[in-house]
């Protein structure tokens, strides 16, 4: 029996291969996008700043995939998931903001629109899968870290629900970028030299200027975690995340302060040396599992940052102790296990654990006194 696929096409050329290489395979494919973006008023022809949506997940894009989907003659879709996508992503998005914690859209967005909603919607139409340019690779019900290392989005795939993997194809994930590429350009496929994407496709270029918009933040103190001396102002504590340097304005007095702390009840950012940014593990939260975790694993807490040694201290709550101490350990965001090249699950990152400055209950004594 030929196997059909419903293939998530964002008008780039990782979704446009996808189709392509699925096709020559021998699938029945077809071509969906889903419409996140809103009715766009008419842009500013002085700053062009009316625009909402960036590169992907836009109507130009809608017309590059249809164009993809047509010259390899299949059938093609726009299907309408604005509230979808509203209610799972960008509503959770802001509330984590507003709670000071720094969400992670993207894993959220897999987890629950292209391998919830997009999954479902491939099944009421009979196909046997859904397929993605995701540059991770599947071997039987296991997820593994794309081939091209610089590219491995696995990162963001930790949320996939266990009994959706079955039904999910990556084609991608076995190859290079330049390589796909290349197959795009001797396809003829017109998205071949197409730019990545690079920001989050709801956020209109500035992500502060965004929640600004959206939040109402209020100006308030910076103070110095260790001294209790406010030596700045930040501009509203929802708009700065842990770990963060740049933008507090404290380059004459203070070089090496890193935002440390958030409340945003008392919208106090708390600022300290790098050692006040460094934990020794971390309590999380929401976990997903695709196997069962071992005694130790390898952990990663930010997309761009590697993996390190941890020991599971316990299960419920998640606690995990790091060999190696780790930068940043931020609330909201998502935290992946390993196991090799293997994605055991993840989850999201609740608090960081035995800070390695001893700060652990510091903020909120700093809080009180400053309050």
């Amino acid at each position: 029996m030929r196997r059909s696929v419903l293939v998530a096409m964002s008008g780039g050329v990782d979704s446009s291969v996808s189709a392509y290489l699925l096709k020559e395979a021998g699938y029945e494919v077809v071509g969906a996008m889903m419409r996140f973006w809103p009715d766009l008023p008419p842009v500013s022809l002085e700053t062009g700043a009316a625009r909402a949506w960036e590169s992907c997940c836009t109507p130009d894009a809608a017309y590059e995939a249809r164009r993809v989907a047509d010259l390899l003659g299949i059938p093609f879709y726009l299907l309408d998931y604005r509230e979808v996508f509203e209610e799972a992503v960008i509503a959770p998005f802001l509330e984590d903001y507003a709670r000071g914690r720094t969400p992670n859209p993207c894993a959220r967005c897999n987890t629950f629109v292209k391998f919830g909603a997009l999954l479902k919607q491939a099944r009421r139409l009979g196909l046997d899968y859904v397929a993605t340019g995701h540059y991770v690779r599947r071997e039987g019900e296991a997820l593994l870290r794309g081939l091209d290392k610089e590219k491995d989005q696995s990162y963001f795939l930790w949320g996939t629900p266990k009994e959706a993997l079955p039904h999910l194809l990556f084609p991608v994930g076995h190859l290079t970028k330049k390589e796909v590429r290349q197959i795009a350009q001797e396809a003829g496929l017109p998205t071949a030299r197409k730019p990545e994407s690079q920001n989050l496709c709801f956020v209109a270029g500035d992500l502060k200027g965004f929640l600004k918009e959206r939040l109402s933040p209020r100006p308030g103190p910076l103070v110095d975690v260790l001294t209790g001396e406010v030596v700045g102002q930040h501009e509203g504590a929802s708009l700065y995340t842990l770990g963060q340097r740049k933008g507090l304005g404290l380059w004459k007095t203070h070089l090496e302060r890193y935002v440390v702390g958030l409340d945003v009840e008392r919208n106090v950012v708390y600022v300290g040396p790098k050692e006040a940014a460094l934990w020794e593990g971390m309590e999380a939260e929401g976990e997903n599992l695709l196997e069962e975790l071992p005694e130790e694993v390898e952990v990663q807490v930010r997309y761009r940052t590697p993996p390190v040694r941890a020991v599971v201290e316990s299960s419920s709550p998640l606690r995990l102790r790091f060999l190696t101490p780790v930068f940043a350990v931020t609330p909201g965001q998502s935290a992946a296990f390993y196991r090799g090249e293997r994605l055991l699950g993840g989850a999201v990152i609740r608090r960081g654990l035995y800070n390695l400055a001893g700060l652990d209950g510091a903020l909120t004594n700093v809080a009180l006194t400053f309050s």
